[in-house]
């Protein structure tokens, strides 16, 4: 099986898995996070398989920008007054899912540091 027929995201972005889908764009996707860390987390991942997001933007800045700019229209449709946009990179980092992806994070207060 290659990478990207094992890789959760991209069944995800294939169809293959449900997931429920807030926003795309040509180049990513937004769905809900299944287990949320906030009143709102939504994914954005790119639609392409890169292991993490260095690798984006060493791939494509115009995909990594799409990514981002789907990150904070997600948030406007969302309502969210603030939010945060975190990418975990590397196991060290707490990044499980080795498809480069944001958790978009609101509907409460966010404290500092994160953790």
């Amino acid at each position: 099986m290659s990478e990207t027929e094992s890789c959760l995201f991209c069944r995800i972005v294939a169809g293959q898995i449900p997931a429920t889908v807030v926003a795309e764009s040509v180049n990513s996707l937004a769905f809900r996070d299944i287990d949320p860390g906030a009143p709102t987390h939504v994914l954005v991942v790119p639609r392409r398989h890169v292991p993490d997001l260095a690798g984006l933007a060493a791939a494509s800045a115009a995909e990594l920008a799409d990514a981002v700019a789907l990150a904070a229209q997600v948030a406007d449709d969302e309502g969210l007054p603030g939010y945060r946009v975190v990418a975990n990179t590397g196991e060290a980092a707490g990044q499980s899912v080795f498809h480069a992806h944001l958790h978009v994070l609101g509907g409460r207060s966010l404290t500092w540091p994160p953790g």
